[in-house]
C-alpha cells in the first residue's frame, strides 16, 4: 500500500466511477483506414463500418474517441451534490429586525472592541515573558512556563465573551491525555481554536502562513504548533511524523486537528485529511455547533472583517461543543489511516445530523478563483476536488490552474462553454478532430461542456499512461533535425496531416500555445509543459503518430501506444 500523507483525501476511488464507455478510433479525413487498421490489434478497436460510429454499452450512438489510441475508454462525470459546504447563509443584512439590532448594539460593539483589543494585548504579552529565553522548541514546554500561559487563557476566554459567546453549552468531558492523545473536531469559524486554546491548551497543526499573523502568531507558537505547508509533500511527511512522535509522548499536549483542513458553513462535513489517523493513536471526536436564527456564524465565503462586526453586534451568539466517545483504531486500521478516518467522519457526522461530502480546500481554491475573475456564480465550480485527488491524482493547484484555462473561454452565467470559445482558446481549427475533442468532454451531449466535464476530461487524458509516450513521440516527430527545438515550419509540417487547410495564422496560433517562453523556437521543455496544461491537444498529433514509420526505438513506444 502507497504511505499515506497528511493531505491524501478521505475516500478512496468507487469502482462506479471507472469507465463505462468503450469508444473506437475514428476515420480521419487524411487517414488511409486500411493502413491503419491493419496497425492495430483488433482486441483494441472495433470499428463500426455501417456507421462510423461508436457505441455504449446501452446502445447509444455516441461520438468517436479521439484518445483511443492512447488507450482511453472514455471517462465518465458523477452527478454534482447539491450541498455547498462553504456558503454563509447570512452574508449580508437583511431584515428589519436586523437593522434594529445592530444600531442597538452599535455602542455594545465598541465596549467589545475596547475588551478584544485589550484582552489581545495582555494575552500577547503574558505569552512574550513565557516564550522569553525558550529555544529548546523540540522538547514540551517547561510548566512554569505553562503556568504564565493561563493568563493567555484567560484572555481567550475574554476574547469569546467579546465576540457574544457570554456562555457556552458543553456535552460531554474531554477524554484523559493519556487515554486519547489526538483530538478531532470539525471545523466552522475562527471561534474553535479560540475555545480549545483556552479549554484544553492543545498542540495545533497549523499552516505555515500562520505564523506571520500579528499577535496570533506569537501565541500559537507557545502551544508548540506543528506547521506544515499543505502544497509541499516534504512538509506534510514531516508533519504528520511529527504528530505521530508528540502523540507518543505523554509529556506533550494532546494533538488537536481539524481533519477538515478549512472552515466549513457546518452543513456538512467534507473529507479528511489523514494527518489525524496516520499514527493510529485512539481519538477523541469533538463537534461544535452554532445554532441560530438571524446570523450564520460560520466563517464561509465571507470576510472576515464583516463576520467579527456582526459577531460585535449581536446580543448572543450561541455556541455548543459536544465531546464524543472516543474512537479506538482496531489492529487493521492502525495499518490503514483511510478506513480509520472513514470511521470517525461517519461518527461526526451522524452526531451533527449531516452528510459528508468529497469536497475539500481544494475546492475552495475554485471558488475563490471563480469570484475573483467575478464569475456571476463562483460557487457552480465546485467538483469535489478530493474525489478527483483520489481518481486522478490531480492536485489542488493544477485544478485551479485547469479552471484559469477554462474561464478564458467566456463560459455563460451557468458555467456552460460552447465549442467556438473552446477551439478559441485551444487555437484548435474547427474540422472533424476538434469536433471529435469537444465532444469527448461533451459526455451530456447538449453541446456544451461545464468545469466538471473539462477537468474530468482533462485529467483522464493526462494521466492515461501511454500519454508520455505519446508526448516523448509527438515531440521527436516535430524535432526533424534532432537539435531540440521546434521550428513554426517544423510544426506545420506535422500539423498537416491532422488539418490539411491550415493558413499561417492558425499555424502561428498553435505555435505561440507551445512556446511558452516567447523565444521564438519550441524547446522540448516548452512542449512537455504545455501538453501538461493542455492535455486534450495531443489528439492533433494522433494521425501522424499512427501513420508513421519510425526508428527502432520509437516502433517500440508506438507498438505499446496502438
Amino acid at each position: 500500500m502507497a504511505e499515506l500523507d497528511i493531505t491524501s483525501p478521505l475516500l478512496s476511488s468507487p469502482s462506479s466511477y471507472q469507465p463505462q464507455t468503450v469508444l473506437t478510433v475514428h476515420d480521419y479525413q487524411d487517414s488511409e483506414p486500411s493502413n491503419l487498421q491493419s496497425s492495430l490489434p483488433t482486441t483494441v478497436l472495433h470499428q463500426n463500418h455501417n456507421h462510423g460510429r461508436t457505441r455504449n454499452e446501452n446502445g447509444h450512438h455516441s461520438s468517436p474517441n479521439p484518445y483511443e489510441f492512447l488507450r482511453s475508454g472514455g471517462f465518465s462525470v458523477p452527478a454534482s451534490t447539491t450541498v455547498d459546504p462553504f456558503r454563509n447563509e447570512t452574508p449580508f443584512i437583511s431584515g428589519i429586525y436586523e437593522v434594529i439590532k445592530i444600531v442597538l448594539c452599535l455602542p455594545i460593539a465598541l465596549a467589545r472592541l475596547v475588551l478584544f483589543g485589550a484582552s489581545l494585548v495582555v494575552g500577547y504579552m503574558a505569552t512574550k515573558v513565557a516564550l522569553a529565553g525558550w529555544r529548546d522548541k523540540q522538547n514540551p514546554m517547561p510548566k512554569w512556563r505553562c503556568r504564565l500561559m493561563w493568563v493567555t487563557r484567560v484572555c481567550a476566554r475574554f476574547i469569546l465573551f467579546s465576540f457574544g459567546y457570554h456562555w457556552i453549552r458543553r456535552k460531554g468531558k474531554p477524554a484523559p491525555r493519556e487515554i486519547a492523545p489526538v483530538v478531532v473536531s470539525n471545523h466552522v469559524s475562527y471561534i474553535e481554536p479560540i475555545f480549545y486554546f483556552y479549554e484544553l491548551f492543545p498542540t495545533i497543526v497549523a499552516s505555515e502562513s500562520h505564523d506571520s499573523i500579528p499577535f496570533v502568531g506569537t501565541i500559537i507558537r507557545a502551544m508548540q504548533v506543528i506547521y506544515v505547508n499543505r502544497f509541499s509533500p516534504t512538509s506534510r511527511k514531516n508533519a504528520a511524523n511529527e504528530i505521530k512522535r508528540r502523540a507518543s509522548c505523554n509529556v506533550f499536549p494532546r494533538v488537536l486537528l481539524f481533519p477538515e483542513g478549512t472552515t466549513t458553513n457546518g452543513k456538512a462535513l467534507i473529507s479528511f485529511q489523514l494527518g489525524a489517523f496516520i499514527a493510529g493513536h485512539p481519538i477523541q471526536p469533538i463537534i461544535v455547533r452554532y445554532p441560530h436564527v438571524h446570523f450564520d456564524q460560520s466563517w464561509g465565503f465571507i470576510s472576515l472583517p464583516k463576520l467579527m462586526f456582526r459577531m460585535f453586534t449581536q446580543f448572543h451568539n450561541f455556541m455548543e461543543v459536544e465531546y464524543l466517545p472516543l474512537i479506538m483504531p482496531s489492529d487493521h486500521q492502525k495499518q490503514n489511516a483511510v478506513r480509520f478516518a472513514e470511521r470517525t467522519g461517519r461518527a461526526m457526522a451522524s452526531a451533527l445530523n449531516v452528510v459528508q461530502t468529497s469536497h475539500s480546500y481544494g475546492d475552495l481554491m475554485l471558488l475563490m478563483k471563480a469570484a475573483q475573475l467575478q464569475q456571476e456564480k463562483p460557487w457552480i465550480y465546485m467538483v469535489e476536488m478530493a474525489r478527483i485527488e483520489s481518481l486522478y491524482h490531480i492536485s489542488s493547484l493544477e485544478a485551479v490552474d485547469f479552471l484559469d484555462k477554462f474561464l478564458s473561454m467566456n463560459p455563460d452565467p451557468s458555467g456552460c462553454v460552447k465549442p467556438h470559445d473552446f477551439l478559441r482558446v485551444l487555437q484548435l481549427k474547427a474540422c472533424t478532430l476538434s469536433e471529435e475533442i469537444f465532444g469527448f468532454l461533451d459526455v451530456e451531449k447538449n453541446g456544451s461542456i461545464t468545469f466538471k466535464q473539462f477537468l474530468f476530461g482533462s485529467a483522464h487524458v493526462l494521466k492515461l499512461p501511454l500519454f508520455r509516450q505519446a508526448c516523448e513521440l509527438a515531440f521527436a516527430e516535430c524535432d526533424t533535425d534532432g537539435d531540440n527545438f521546434c521550428t513554426k515550419k517544423e510544426l506545420a509540417d506535422v500539423l498537416r496531416h491532422t488539418f490539411r487547410e491550415l493558413d499561417d495564422d492558425e499555424v502561428q496560433g498553435l505555435f505561440n500555445l507551445f512556446d511558452t517562453d516567447n523565444d521564438g523556437r519550441m524547446s522540448r521543455d516548452d512542449f512537455f509543459y504545455c501538453l501538461r496544461k493542455n492535455p486534450l491537444v495531443i489528439a492533433i498529433f494522433s494521425p501522424r503518430l499512427l501513420r508513421k514509420n519510425l526508428s527502432k526505438a520509437g516502433d517500440k513506444m508506438l507498438e505499446d501506444i496502438v
